[in-house]
């Protein structure tokens, strides 16, 4: 059993894991190129300033057919951020570059702007006052602020949009498979985390081009760039969908009635992109969701698009 990073008691890890019942700060991890659903996120965060505070914005790695590799992802992303930060008036909101590679081996942290910025944000919270660090991509950044500083761990809370479900056939989902040393150390670290499946739990969040055209497309300059780059990221949309995965991390903090939950151990990964949770019992619990309201989730986001583009 790998001991956390974390030197808290059990019942102090176990009250960061439940909702904290208030606005909180937070900062948002983001392959922000990689698909249309991080977009999504971001801009739902930055219009939900009842319950969140962006503090910062850190661009993540990606690798595939949209990157000549992680480092080309992340700067693809941080380019990506820096228009969604324009188009929402937010020039001053900082954001940092972050990991040019993914871990390249299990206690081997990626230096980056992120991760600096990550671990300068954190220690300077209280106690009693974690920042909550809200990653949609590559959990990379946040692995190696926890490898260059540990205790991180204990002034973080940690939303992941990570793996697929504990029933799932597999757990190979981009973002948990990319940097599987930097899902380990995460899993292992103790950090109090608030893990959303995304095959079996959160692919029940989808939309289409034709409900986008009736409540996002003329709201605004932000929900005409949701509704253009969802356009565009299909040639044919007869009878189709697609998810918006990255919402759900943002939503669990603006009511976590839609995302639902349970404790569970934190689980390990195997070397074949499994979770093995039967050798998970002594190990240190996360707070794992079991399903998302679809619904409520996108009428918030909607009501909110309007309200910003009433404001504008």
């Amino acid at each position: 059993m790998v001991k956390p990073f974390v030197s808290t008691t059990e019942d102090r890890r176990v009250s960061r894991l439940a909702h904290p019942g208030k606005k909180v700060s937070i900062v948002l991890d983001t392959d922000t190129y990689n698909e249309i659903d991080d977009q999504f996120a971001l801009i739902y965060a930055l219009c939900s300033p009842e319950a969140v505070e962006v503090e910062a914005v850190h661009a993540a790695p990606f690798y595939n057919e949209l990157s000549d590799g992680p480092a080309d992802g992340m700067e693809k992303s941080y380019r990506e951020i820096l228009k969604i930060r324009s188009l929402a008036g937010r020039e001053t909101m900082p954001v940092c570059r972050g990991s040019t590679a993914y871990l390249p081996g299990p206690d081997e942290p990626v230096e980056s702007e992120a991760a600096r910025d990550l671990i300068r944000r954190a220690l300077a919270r209280g106690e009693d006052d974690p920042l909550y660090v809200v990653a949609i991509g590559a959990i990379t950044n946040v692995a190696s602020a926890l490898l260059l500083e540990p205790a991180v761990a204990d002034r973080i809370v940690l939303v992941w949009l990570g793996g697929h479900a504990f029933h799932w056939q597999d757990t190979r989902e981009f973002n948990l498979a990319q940097d599987l040393h930097a899902t380990r150390v995460v899993l292992d670290s103790g950090v109090p985390l608030i893990l959303l499946p995304c095959m079996g739990v959160v692919s029940h969040l989808t939309t289409t081009l034709s409900e986008l055209r009736d409540y996002v497309k003329d709201k605004g300059p932000l929900g005409q760039y949701l509704y253009e780059t969802y356009r565009n990221c299909m040639n044919d949309h007869t009878g189709r969908s697609r998810v918006i995965w990255d919402l759900s991390a943002i939503a669990w903090l603006v009511r976590p009635e839609w995302c639902p939950s349970v404790l569970t151990p934190s689980p390990r990964v195997t070397d074949d992109f499994r979770w093995d949770v039967a050798e998970a019992e002594r190990r240190h619990p996360i707070r794992y969701v079991t399903h998302v309201d679809r619904d409520a989730i996108f009428r918030d986001l909607f009501a909110k698009l309007d309200q910003a583009s009433g404001a504008e």
